[in-house]
């Protein structure tokens, strides 16, 4: 292929010049591909640029979703159609992927699947007004689907006017199962899937007025934002924080002009820079609660920051809309990268799907894998490609704390991100340093959410132990971890300054003894220094297997190794020695054990991800 043409069919990553080649990053297929072209014009074109731009088409949200489809093979949709023909529409995860396969039909993917979605298409359009099934989730997708087909026309018109017929019969106060009736009605984010829906349904002309409805959810859903405008669902999951604010912003992007238009607006624009903060230098959604560690969690990621990329332009600020609409990228590289194994899995491990490994009850393939795509599209909808992603600057030195309700700390510097949790909810979590993850390193390696002893979702040992990394004292004749529920936690300070970030925490123990953590972060990885009397130690998580991999462990004395993925996990003890505890761990990533550092009044941890 010539060098023209290879330049004209690559969706680029542009880097700057240097020395006279400039390199392109091709997205192919659900990977990343690199390409060095010497190129005189070329090259005197892209010295113009001062700043690393990115391009990435919206239509590579296309693309994923079509990767994301091919997990459900023909077998599995008559398998799928056939049992909700039976048992009936119960939940979202059908009418979406009926959805997904019509948006994807539109734009000119999957026309082997016509004849087979237009029977779940009128399976969904003839069940929806008559069972009280998901639909709160599934009408607004199913709306998205009829205005992809009918600017496409791949669907004769009158089967579209037929299946349109039947969403105008849908009453919402006997269709929807979640909506606050009034304004003293208390509920929670499935009333803002059922208001997109029903906002969807009258921009499409499909329903008489219900603005009043859809403004009553607009309005339940304000009780619920903390002092940051960051939403609160209970237990206050990372997850749907995202979720519920990107449910305003399709709100806000489709045209909602109701009484809570501009009260959304605020809030939104209030939580934006602090959305930055949240993400991960490995593109990822923070850790906590439920529905987490999933494909669809960095979906929603991309939909925040693809919003907040136009809103920072229609001010006028290129410069952070760059940076949002390149941690977009950021988040669809990290679904990329999952998408490229085989089978494709909906949650980050490689465990059977039989073995529901790390899955709530409730997060099962049919409803979740799909959900990956669902949201890619309206990532899709609301990008504008034409705003150039700008630099994200991973060795500067950023910390930030959520608000009490949250409780959540984060440092950023020199490639890595460390996540605390100071009071976490342990049907999920543990308190402690539950994360610390380095820029193009496996995020399992050292430990990406903690390790709960009593979970929510189902691990594959009964009673395994809690883990994060955490302080612990020997009192009493037995050996106390910070870990445990009955500690608290108390972060002192957190502070950033040039390419370092640091925190001090205080752990207070039953019985009154307290513990001084202190966390310097920078381009050597994190440092922990913990102060006590007596003797103290620091867990260590040593990660074993994913559920297909097993990981090389070694240790020479003070100094322990963990290999995994092309990268070594080092924790080097200073004023201590480790010893393997023999107490094996589990979270949704997979197996690991616990190891410990252990001294005298004070010990030193030093932790670094690095490349073999």
């Amino acid at each position: 292929m010539d060098k023209k043409k290879m330049f004209i069919q690559s969706t680029a990553f542009i880097l700057p010049v240097f020395t006279g080649i400039t390199v392109l990053f091709s997205f192919t297929g659900c990977g990343l591909q690199t390409q060095t072209i010497k190129d005189s014009d070329q090259i005197k074109q892209s010295a113009k640029i001062k700043t690393k731009e990115k391009i990435m088409k919206k239509t590579y949200y296309l693309d994923l979703m079509e990767t994301t489809l091919s997990a459900y093979s023909m077998e599995h949709i008559n398998r799928y159609f056939n049992q909700v023909k039976k048992e009936g529409l119960t939940e979202h995860g059908f009418p979406r992927l009926t959805a997904n396969i019509g948006i994807l039909m539109a734009h000119g993917k999957r026309q082997d699947l016509k004849d087979i979605f237009i029977q779940m298409m009128d399976f969904c359009c003839q069940q929806i007004p008559k069972v009280k099934a998901a639909n709160d989730f599934s009408v607004k997708e199913i709306i998205f689907c009829l205005e992809e087909l009918e600017n496409s026309k791949v669907i004769p018109a009158e089967k579209m006017q037929e299946w349109k017929n039947l969403l105008k019969t849908i009453n919402p106060y006997t269709c929807y199962n979640v909506y606050a009736r009034d304004t003293e009605h208390i509920v929670y984010n499935w009333a803002a899937f059922t208001m997109v829906s029903e906002f969807m349904r009258q921009k499409m002309g499909l329903a008489d007025s219900y603005a009043d409805f859809i403004d009553l959810q607009a309005y339940s859903q304000l009780r619920h934002l903390d002092e940051n405008k960051m939403y609160r669902d209970p237990g206050e999951p990372a997850v749907y924080d995202f979720v519920t604010r990107g449910l305003f912003a399709i709100l806000l992007h489709e045209g909602y002009q109701g009484k809570y238009k501009q009260v959304w607006q605020d809030a939104l624009d209030s939580s934006a820079l602090l959305t930055l903060d949240l993400q991960s230098v490995t593109g990822e959604m923070p850790f906590g609660g439920r529905s987490n560690q999933f494909l669809h969690n960095e979906s929603h990621l991309a939909i925040m920051m693809e919003y907040y990329a136009r809103r920072f332009a229609a001010k006028g600020d290129m410069k952070t809309a760059g940076e949002f609409r390149a941690r977009a990228i950021r988040a669809v590289e990290k679904i990329s990268g999952w998408l490229k194994k085989t089978p494709i899995l909906h949650i980050k491990n490689r465990f059977p799907l039989d073995t529901k490994y790390g899955c709530e009850d409730y997060a099962y393939f049919d409803k979740y894998m799909i959900t990956a795509a669902s949201f890619l599209y309206v990532a899709y909808r609301i990008c504008d490609d034409s705003i150039p992603a700008g630099e994200i600057n991973d060795n500067m030195g950023r910390s930030w704390k959520t608000s009490d309700k949250f409780h959540q700390l984060f440092l950023h510097a020199g490639e890595y991100t460390a996540q605390y949790d100071y009071n976490a909810n342990y049907h999920y979590d543990c308190s402690g340093l539950g994360r610390l993850l380095k820029k193009g390193a496996p995020s399992e390696l050292c430990l990406s959410t903690p390790c709960p002893a009593k979970s929510s979702y189902t691990v594959d040992i009964e009673n395994p132990a809690m883990l994060s990394i955490v302080p612990g004292i020997f009192a009493d004749g037995k050996w106390i971890d910070a870990e445990e529920q009955e500690v608290i936690h108390t972060v002192k300070s957190h502070s950033a300054s040039g390419e370092t970030a640091k925190a001090e925490v205080e752990c207070k123990f039953p019985g009154g003894q307290t513990v001084a953590s202190s966390y310097v972060l920078d381009k050597n990885g994190l440092q922990i220094k913990i102060s006590g009397k007596n003797k103290v130690r620091c867990l260590l998580p040593v990660f074993r297997f994913n559920g297909e991999e097993n990981t090389k462990v070694t240790q020479k004395e003070k100094v322990l190794e963990i290999e995994f993925g092309g990268y070594v996990c080092r924790y080097t003890v200073t004023g201590g020695t480790i010893s393997d505890l023999k107490r094996p761990a589990r979270n949704r990533n997979g197996h690991y054990d616990t190891f410990a550092a252990e001294g005298k009044d004070g010990l030193t941890v030093h932790i670094a991800i690095e490349k073999l």
